[in-house]
């Protein structure tokens, strides 16, 4: 069998120069971290959402920029890579009202963004094509946003970006306190829509709502027929859709359903409504969609990478492989097969 083709809707389909939506979540979504900080500028921008031309002084920024931090460490105390912060070591401080919010931002002021406004912009070897902002520390104390940015909040997907960032926070600080290779293995909760992982006891609790989680990487269009999709409360909220239909749990070959590698964001016509999927197999084109999809995950070091590998395959082939024999295993069982409509 040869390669699954890469689908149209991650390729083909894609505009000739990334958009401010493409570049902010890139930022976001692809970036390496070593601190979480990024995260908190992110959420700090967006709280706050000055205008383009606007500078927001480093004294403005660092209150919602530290409360982000100290809020996350509550969450999971793991926020670096490194081995100590001073500064993670006085936003603990702070949780423990062993200092005030004065000294909080005065800390935050000295040591809470020595590297993140110079590598907020950078994505694998460069910066972004567009910057969301310009660094004016040295001549008026802060950052001076960008047109960009006002566009950016402007977009049909602005209202999805904060819960992106906080959903790719949430999967980084875990996959850090997990260390990733050896025990992060994700499952979806049906009743709650939230993925779960494990804890310190090793039990598993919900860390992110699914929908946040996967959404930036679909870009806010449903896999099968690539409509508007949003992950807030609309007429257009995404459905978390099984691939392989939920239908198929009660089978010998439905113990891996509500693995990640088979969910995906789809609009309600193409997941429910009539004519929709139901408990249909896809169409078998859709499953090279669904094969670069994962590949793509795995590629772009998302925290869940060792999760999809550890689900479908050490390599390429082997996962591909995996995708078409459950793809056969499912068909005898469910026997009709289903695509969007044109």
């Amino acid at each position: 069998m040869g390669a699954i083709p890469v689908p149209a809707l991650y390729t083909a389909h894609a505009p000739p120069k990334p958009t401010l939506q493409d570049q902010w979540r890139a930022i976001n979504l692809f970036g390496r971290n070593v601190a979480s900080y990024k995260f908190a500028l992110a959420e700090a921008l967006l709280t706050l959402a000055p205008a383009g031309g606007n500078v927001v002084r480093l004294d403005e920024l660092a209150k919602p920029f530290a409360l982000a931090v100290c809020r996350h460490l509550h969450l999971e105390d793991k926020q670096s890579t490194s081995a100590s912060s001073s500064f993670l070591a006085e936003c603990r401080r702070f949780n423990q009202s062993e200092i005030d919010e004065t000294q909080l931002i005065a800390t935050t002021l000295a040591k809470g963004f020595n590297n993140v406004i110079d590598a907020f912009h950078v994505v694998g070897q460069g910066d972004v094509p567009q910057r969301f902002f310009i660094d004016e520390r040295a001549t008026s104390s802060g950052i001076r946003i960008t047109d960009d940015f006002s566009r950016l909040l402007e977009t049909a997907s602005a209202l999805d970006l904060p819960n992106e960032v906080e959903a790719r926070w949430r999967l980084v600080e875990t996959a850090w306190r997990l260390q990733v290779g050896r025990a992060m293995i994700a499952a979806y909760d049906d009743d709650s829509g939230q993925l779960l992982l494990p804890n310190r006891s090793m039990r598993r609790v919900a860390v992110t709502s699914c929908r946040d989680a996967l959404n930036g990487y679909q870009q806010g269009k449903c896999f099968y027929c690539s409509s508007p999709i949003t992950v807030v409360q609309s007429e257009n909220l995404a459905d978390v859709d099984h691939y392989f239909p939920h239908a198929l749990r009660p089978t010998e070959v439905g113990h891996a359903i509500n693995g990640v590698w088979n969910l995906v964001l789809a609009c309600r016509a193409c997941n429910r409504g009539e004519g929709g999927k139901s408990a249909r197999v896809p169409h078998e084109d859709l499953l090279a969609r669904l094969h670069a999809r994962n590949e793509f995950l795995i590629g772009s070091h998302h925290p869940l990478r060792e999760t999809l590998i550890a689900q479908t395959g050490t390599t390429e082939a082997g996962r591909r492989a995996y995708l078409t024999e459950f793809d056969g295993a499912a068909i005898s069982k469910l026997i009709h097969r289903w695509k969007p409509r044109d």
